[in-house]
């Protein structure tokens, strides 16, 4: 199930949300919480569940043994084994086909793996899982005493499938003691429905124009084809996922949950390194925390540990060789740029820092698009010139103008233009009114006319999952 469905929308989410606050107490809140968001998960493949279950488990009695033998070799072997048995069930359904072919590929062998498909969202709750163990021997959290409260936690279904990445030390509180209030609800409420305007429209349209533009047949695509093609991609990409990370942080807002910003207008940033800091804060955050500093951060073997970080940031993203190669980039891109770059991009103005951000990104998105290597560097040939055999056709002018005002809107929607607009109009004796005006009626309206809009986008539409699904 997804969150973008009329399924989702006209059905269980009104009535998970009535019986909700039909309930008073607490404790079964918890419980329909927990059956909600296994049957969410398991609308699809209902076998991958016994996955998160057995995740969990090997996750809450390890946590268990690390706090009774923190500091001691027991606690440590725990911590180890909790690790590694996660990472070794995400290994396994994730990678080892990537393994099985490349080494059937280097030594000629041909060795045969049952494809047994990847588990939605493995990648994003075993990552909680491994956090939640990792604070509990700091001393950073508490072991959950009760199974039930640490499955809660992982099984969410506001943010199980796709994110974000949330620490156990940042909901625990909310687990037993969250306050659900109309400000919070109403909050939540216009904040899911900007997130679905984001997939469903903004995405879902620029989603249209990639797949004409990339994927295909590179002999005849003109050099602006090429250009007007990955920058649809990056908005696609960044409204489907920013679109759903909005979408599960207003789902918890409805049912009294806070989670952490996702997302901060990352295509504003003048470098590679501010852009990590805007983009998917939750994966960067828990790779900084959980392998970066480890290793010894700044502070020593600094090029190996970002050589580390970011080999597994491709591989995070996908079992292919095109993520590998795309979190590379990313690594030479944050070396040069702490060598020399940033020194140079501060004194020059801040147009051509954004240029040099952009260039630098969709380059990358072209790597992260296709699994193919040749048929990358083929498209990179014709982005830069070499390979294009046109500059533009008219199949292309066509559908520049058919999506010229979502691709204007979509590039508003990357900036905090609106908001700086409003906030430079009102003064503050005007403010005031401005806010109570906006709050009490602009905002209505739009979410209501966002909803509506989005709503006649889904009827007739084929099933559209999250980007990030897949990874």
């Amino acid at each position: 199930m997804v969150f973008s469905s009329l399924f989702f929308l006209c059905n269980f989410l009104p009535v998970c949300l009535g019986l909700y606050y039909l309930i008073k107490d607490r404790t079964y809140r918890n419980w329909l919480l927990i059956i909600a968001s296994l049957l969410f998960y398991a609308w699809g493949e209902p076998v991958w569940i016994t996955l998160l279950l057995i995740s969990t488990a090997f996750s809450y009695m390890g946590a268990l043994l690390i706090e009774k033998h923190r500091g001691k070799i027991k606690g440590k072997i725990a911590l180890t084994a909790s690790v590694a048995t996660n990472l070794l069930i995400l290994g396994f359904f994730k990678y080892s086909g990537f393994l099985i072919s490349n080494i059937n590929s280097i030594f000629q062998t041909n060795f045969q793996l049952i494809n047994i498909g990847l588990p939605i969202g493995i990648s994003f709750y075993t990552f909680k899982l491994i956090s939640y163990v990792a604070d509990v021997y700091r001393g950073e959290s508490e072991a959950q005493k009760s199974p039930f409260k640490l499955l809660l936690y992982v099984s969410l279904f506001h943010q199980l499938m796709a994110g974000p990445i949330t620490r156990y030390k940042e909901i625990s509180e909310a687990i037993d003691n969250r306050v659900e209030t109309f400000k919070d609800f109403n909050t939540g409420v216009s904040r899911f429905i900007i997130g679905l305007g984001k997939k469903v429209i903004l995405a879902g349209t620029s989603g249209k124009a990639v797949e004409i533009f990339m994927g295909g047949d590179y002999t005849r695509l003109p050099f602006l084809g090429a250009w007007f093609g990955i920058l649809m991609f990056a908005l696609q990409l960044y409204f489907d996922f920013s679109g759903y990370s909005d979408m599960a942080i207003g789902l918890g807002r409805m049912f009294g949950f806070k989670y952490d910003e996702n997302f901060n207008y990352p295509y504003i940033s003048k470098s590679a390194s501010e852009f990590w800091r805007r983009w998917h804060i939750s994966l960067g955050s828990f790779f900084k925390d959980y392998v970066y500093i480890p290793l010894g951060g700044n502070r020593r073997h600094q090029i190996r540990n970002l050589f580390i970080v970011w080999t597994l940031t491709g591989l995070w993203h996908g079992a292919n060789w095109n993520f590998v190669i795309w979190g590379l980039y990313y690594f030479v891109l944050l070396v040069l740029e702490k060598a020399f770059l940033l020194k140079l991009l501060e004194k020059i103005p801040g147009i051509f820092s954004r240029v040099y951000l952009w260039l630098a990104v969709l380059v990358g998105w072209v790597f992260f698009y296709h699994n193919d290597i040749g048929q990358a560097f083929q498209f990179l040939g014709i982005m830069f010139g070499p390979e294009a055999k046109s500059i533009s056709s008219p199949e292309l002018s066509i559908h520049f103008w058919n999506n010229a005002v979502v691709m204007i809107i979509s590039l508003i929607g990357c900036t905090p233009l609106i908001t700086g607009i409003i906030n430079k109009l009102t003064g503050e004796r005007d403010r005031g009114k401005v806010v109570i005006f906006i709050e009490k009626y602009a905002r209505p309206a739009f979410n209501i006319a966002v909803l509506i809009l989005s709503v006649i986008f889904l009827i007739g539409q084929s099933y559209s999952p999250f980007m990030y699904f897949k990874f």
